[in-house]
């Protein structure tokens, strides 16, 4: 093939540009063209140019050859459409490139600088919009497991590694991150075992007895059977919160039931400064949740609508 060299690299940059060619089957670019035809010719249906060079284009950027062809000779020939050198030669180009010996004696007589047609341009368009698109949703996945394991330059005595190991072992248990488990035993016993404060709360995740009776912690002071407890009511919570980190943190402070009275977060300092320690620690507002756990809040479409 002696395509020129300007023209080839052009045409090679858009096909690779456009993102379609190996994504369509050979028998959906062949339906596409036989379509075109019928509406080219008006076998079957109203002779309609437009739509014939829609559905070329649309096979052609999906690397079929003939209908790249079939627009070169619409283009070339003023065939139904004003006739444009520049656009025959982009055409008979590309199906050069998709392996039409005829198209690239046709473009070769053209002599002709090949011209982007508009639906190329807006297949162009649209591919970039995609690849910005995934772009921004590897940047906000990077962010997030950013904010999700940053805790772990924190994690440096033994005793907190011994901790975490069981966080590990036991969070993907329930579908918590570890992150937000380590900023919860942090805020509320920082790692001490044997914690226990004026309102008898047990153990790393400061379980009072009652929510260490209702999820079967008999030990509160067993490292693990504590974590257990604590991962529990947070997955319970995450569900009845439907994932909203500072509702589900306000109500391990303060209890479920006080944030389905005040309808959010509750106006308590102490809660307020709960909140703000763990999320300077884990700052996703949003955390995945297993809606089979428990049903939502009744409060949430009140909580929803007092937002500002």
């Amino acid at each position: 093939m002696n395509l020129r060299r300007p023209a080839r690299l052009l045409l090679v940059c858009a096909l690779a540009a456009t993102g379609l060619a190996h994504a369509v089957e050979a028998g959906q670019r062949q339906a596409w063209r036989e379509q075109a035809l019928a509406y080219e010719h008006g076998e079957g249906v109203a002779r309609d140019t437009n739509a014939a060079i829609a559905l070329y284009c649309r096979a052609a950027l999906a690397g079929d050859a003939a209908s790249a062809y079939n627009l070169g000779w619409l283009y070339a020939n003023g065939r139904g459409t004003p006739r444009h050198d520049g656009y025959a030669a982009h055409w008979f180009a590309r199906a050069a490139l998709l392996g039409d010996t005829q198209a690239e004696a046709m473009f070769k007589r053209l002599d002709t600088p090949a011209e982007k047609p508009e639906c190329v341009q807006q297949a162009e368009r649209v591919e970039q919009q995609r690849t910005d698109q995934l772009a921004e949703q590897e940047r906000l996945t990077a962010e997030a497991n950013a904010v999700v394991t940053r805790y772990r330059d924190w994690v440096n005595t033994p005793e907190q590694q011994r901790i975490m190991k069981i966080v590990y072992k036991l969070a993907p248990q329930f579908g918590i991150e570890p992150g937000l488990a380590y900023a919860v035993i942090k805020a509320e016993s920082n790692f001490n075992v044997h914690a226990l404060s004026d309102k008898n709360a047990q153990g790393l995740m400061q379980l009072i007895p009652e929510t260490a009776a209702r999820f079967r912690v008999n030990k509160p002071f067993d490292a693990e059977q504590n974590i257990r407890g604590g991962l529990s009511y947070l997955q319970w919570l995450l569900a009845y919160f439907k994932g909203n980190v500072p509702l589900v943190l306000a109500a391990y402070n303060a209890g479920e039931g006080t944030v389905d009275r005040f309808r959010g977060v509750p106006p308590y300092p102490e809660t307020q400064g709960y909140i703000k320690r763990i999320q300077q620690i884990f700052a996703l507002q949003q955390h995945p949740f297993d809606e089979r756990i428990t049903a939502p809040s009744p409060a949430l479409p009140g909580i929803a609508a007092a937002r500002p």
